[in-house]
């Protein structure tokens, strides 16, 4: 199972939200340096949110994506990314793939031509409150359901995506292990999942569930998960053609 620890950047910080609120935040520092931790602790890969831009629009840390790419370590990225020159901007400071997730629903053609054209580069972003799609960095519930629209991902080409349930975001309430492995199953997708884990026993949950990967957040800064014993346990498995 693949690992990725979490950085979200807010207003050039790395911070954790509660439940996706951008009131509810904790601060843990410059983003570097937290990037610098986790690659020190055996990560591989990191999952990088600009914050700013999902909630606002734009792409507003690719200055600070670029110095953490220049450690060595594979980064897939989201938030904010709303047109094709936001998604190539992002791409440009070496990040491996991006996280789409609003601008599916908002421009399903230029999420199609994004598939199209960036292929596998291209990780379908499906956030989720009880079943429906939420979006806009969590501020609004949309009438889809996560699955039908992993299917429509699928159907496009998209061979991965990022399922959170946010209602267990930053929650530590543990992880919808079940979920995500029906959602996986359902849609062929190669499922990342976020929001809740809290443990090691999160994590034997979602690996004996064949789950592809999983985002560590609030657990490995608070330190209920420790990364190195997380990496020793769980990391690998699974091809990445990235």
């Amino acid at each position: 199972m693949k690992l990725f620890p979490a950085i979200d950047i807010l207003g050039g910080r790395a911070v954790r939200l509660l439940y996706g609120k951008r009131e509810l935040v904790t601060d843990y520092g410059l983003p570097l340096d937290r990037a610098k931790q986790w690659r020190d602790a055996g990560a591989e890969w990191l999952h990088v949110v600009d914050l700013d831009g999902a909630f606002d629009g734009g792409s507003r840390a690719d200055k600070i994506l670029s110095e953490i790419v220049a450690l060595g370590i594979k980064v897939q990225s989201g938030g904010g990314l709303r047109t094709m020159e936001e998604i190539e901007s992002r791409l440009e400071t070496g990040v491996s793939r991006v996280v789409l997730g609003t601008v599916c629903h908002t421009d399903p053609a230029l999420f199609e031509a994004a598939v199209a054209r960036f292929g596998e580069k291209i990780v379908a972003g499906i956030d989720c409150r009880n079943g429906f799609l939420s979006v806009k960095g969590g501020t609004e519930t949309g009438k889809e359901t996560g699955e039908a629209f992993g299917k429509r991902a699928r159907s496009l080409g998209v061979k991965y995506c990022v399922f959170t349930d946010v209602s267990r975001d930053g929650a530590l309430s543990g992880a919808a292990a079940k979920e995500t492995a029906e959602l996986s199953r359902k849609t062929g997708l190669k499922t990342i999942a976020s929001g809740g884990i809290a443990s090691l026993s999160d994590l034997e949950k979602l690996a004996s569930e064949g789950i592809y990967g999983a985002i560590l957040g609030r657990s490995i800064y608070e330190g209920k998960i420790d990364l190195k014993e997380a990496v020793s346990r769980f990391q690998g498995g699974g091809e990445d053609a990235l």
